[in-house]
C-alpha cells in the first residue's frame, strides 16, 4: 500500500516537473541512434528569416522566368505569322506581275475622258496636235479590260493586245513631231524642274503643323508614279510615312504608316545605300514600327537602328539630326531594365552597351553643329548632367532648354519632363 502511493506521488510530481519546464520547439534524429535518440531544437529565428529570403527570392525568379518564356513563346509564334504573311503577299505579288506583264505601262480606270494617269503625261512629254485621238486611244484602252482583274478571258486578250497598240501608235505619232533629242531634253528638263519644285513644297509642309503635315503626305502620294525612281522624292515619302505615324492616334494607324513607310524606304536603300538621309529614315522608321512588338523584336530593331544611324553619321558627318538620334539611342540603352538586359544576353552574343556619358557626347555634338536645334535635344543634355550628378551643369541646361519653343510633338513632350524637373529642384 506504501509502495503504490510512493508511486503515484512520483508520477505526480513528474507531471508539475514538465509543465513548469519551456516549451522548446524540437524534432527527433534518425531512428538509427536508438534509445539515445534526442530532441533537438530547430532553426533559430535568424536562420528562419535567411531561409524565408531565399526562398522568397527563388519563387520571384520562378515567376519572371514564367513571363520570360511566355514572351518568347508570343514572339515566336508572332514571328511565324509575319513569315507566313510575307509569303502570302509575295505570292500574290507574282500573280499580279504576271498579269501585268502584257501591258507596255501601268494604267488608271477613270471615268473622265479629259484626265489621264501622270505616267502617261510624262511620258507624252509634249502636247499632241491631235488631242482628240490621243485620248480616244488611251479611253479605248481603259475600256477594253482592267488589268486588276482576277478572271479574265481568253476572248479578251486580243481585244487588250489591240487596245495597247491603239495607245503604242498615238504615242508614236506625239513623239515623231520633234526630233529624238530634243524630246529627252524637253523629258529630263520638266521632270527636273518639277520635281525641284515639289520637294520644295514637302519641306515646307513637314515643317509645318498636322494639316499641312497631312497635305504634304497625300501631294507625295499623288506625284509617286512620276517620280518613284528619285531617291529624294522616296526618301521624303518615307519621312512623311513618320510624320503621319506620329500624328495619328490609332495604334493600328500608327503601325500602318510605319510599316509603309519602312517599306517605300528599302525599295530606295537597295538602289542607293550612299544616301545618308534613307539611312536615316530607315532607322527611325524601324523604331516607330518596334514600338508595337515584342521585346525580343524590339532589342533585334536596336541593332539595325544603330547601324544604320553610324551609316548615315559616316556618310554625313555634319548632319545634327543623326547625332540627336544616335543620343537618344545610347541614353535609352543606358536605362535599360533588368528584364530586357536578361533578354538581350539571352539571345545576343554582344548585347548592346552605351553609357550615359556617351549619350552627353553625342547631345552635345548636336549643339554644336547646330545651336538650339530642339528643345528635347537640350533636355536630354539635362537629363544625362543630373544622372552623372553634375547638378550645376543641369540647372545650366535646363535654363537653356526652357528658352526654346516646343515644335514638334517630342519637344512638347520633353517640356512636361523639364517642368517635372524643375519642380524637383525648387524642392
Amino acid at each position: 500500500m506504501a509502495g503504490r502511493w510512493c508511486r503515484r506521488r512520483e508520477r505526480q510530481t513528474s507531471c508539475r516537473t514538465e509543465n513548469l519546464r519551456p516549451v522548446v520547439p524540437r524534432v527527433l534524429v534518425p531512428a538509427e541512434a536508438g534509445d539515445g535518440a534526442m530532441y533537438t531544437p530547430l532553426l533559430t529565428q535568424g536562420e528562419q528569416l535567411d531561409v524565408l529570403e531565399r526562398l522568397d527570392f527563388v519563387l520571384r525568379n520562378i515567376s519572371e522566368l514564367r513571363k520570360e518564356v511566355e514572351e518568347l513563346r508570343n514572339s515566336l509564334q508572332h514571328l511565324a505569322a509575319e513569315i507566313v504573311s510575307e509569303v502570302r503577299s509575295h505570292l500574290e505579288e507574282t500573280q499580279k506581275v504576271t498579269r501585268r506583264r502584257r501591258f507596255p505601262f501601268p494604267r488608271e480606270r477613270s471615268d473622265s475622258t479629259g484626265s489621264s494617269s501622270i505616267y502617261f503625261t510624262a511620258s507624252s512629254g509634249t502636247a499632241n496636235t491631235d488631242d482628240g485621238e490621243s485620248e480616244g486611244g488611251y479611253t479605248t484602252a481603259n475600256a477594253e479590260s482592267d488589268y486588276d482583274r482576277e478572271s479574265e478571258r481568253e476572248s479578251e486578250e486580243g481585244e487588250d493586245e489591240v487596245s495597247c497598240e491603239t495607245v503604242r501608235t498615238v504615242r508614236r505619232d506625239s513623239l515623231d513631231l520633234v526630233n529624238e533629242d530634243e524630246t529627252h531634253l524637253i523629258l529630263d528638263s520638266s521632270l527636273e524642274e518639277g520635281l525641284g519644285q515639289l520637294l520644295q513644297q514637302a519641306d515646307r509642309l513637314h515643317d509645318g503643323n498636322e494639316q499641312e503635315k497631312r497635305e504634304g503626305f497625300q501631294l507625295l502620294l499623288n506625284n509617286k508614279l512620276a517620280y518613284a525612281d528619285q531617291t529624294d522624292f522616296l526618301w521624303r515619302l518615307a519621312r512623311a510615312h513618320s510624320d503621319m505615324c506620329e500624328i495619328t492616334e490609332d495604334a493600328d494607324e500608327k503601325r500602318s504608316y510605319a510599316s509603309d513607310g519602312k517599306e517605300e524606304i528599302e525599295i530606295a536603300l537597295q538602289k542607293w545605300n550612299q544616301s545618308a538621309e534613307c539611312h536615316q529614315w530607315y532607322a527611325i522608321l524601324c523604331g516607330q514600327l518596334s514600338e508595337h512588338e515584342s521585346i525580343q523584336k524590339r532589342i533585334q530593331t536596336g541593332y539595325i537602328f544603330k547601324e544604320h544611324i553610324d551609316k548615315a553619321i559616316e556618310l554625313k558627318p555634319e548632319d545634327p539630326k543623326a547625332y540627336y538620334l544616335l543620343g537618344r539611342w545610347c541614353y535609352q540603352v543606358s536605362h535599360l531594365g533588368w528584364l530586357e538586359k536578361k533578354t538581350a544576353s539571352a539571345l545576343f552574343e554582344a548585347p548592346p552597351t552605351a553609357t550615359v556619358q556617351d549619350a552627353l557626347q553625342n547631345f552635345l555634338r548636336v549643339e554644336e553643329l547646330s545651336p538650339g536645334f530642339s528643345k528635347a535635344g537640350r533636355v536630354y543634355i539635362a537629363k544625362c548632367y543630373r544622372d552623372l550628378g553634375k547638378s550645376s551643369a543641369a540647372l545650366l541646361w535646363m535654363n537653356l532648354a526652357s528658352e526654346l519653343p516646343a515644335n514638334t510633338k517630342e519637344d512638347a513632350e520633353s517640356e512636361r519632363e523639364l517642368e517635372e524637373m524643375q519642380a524637383v529642384w525648387e524642392e
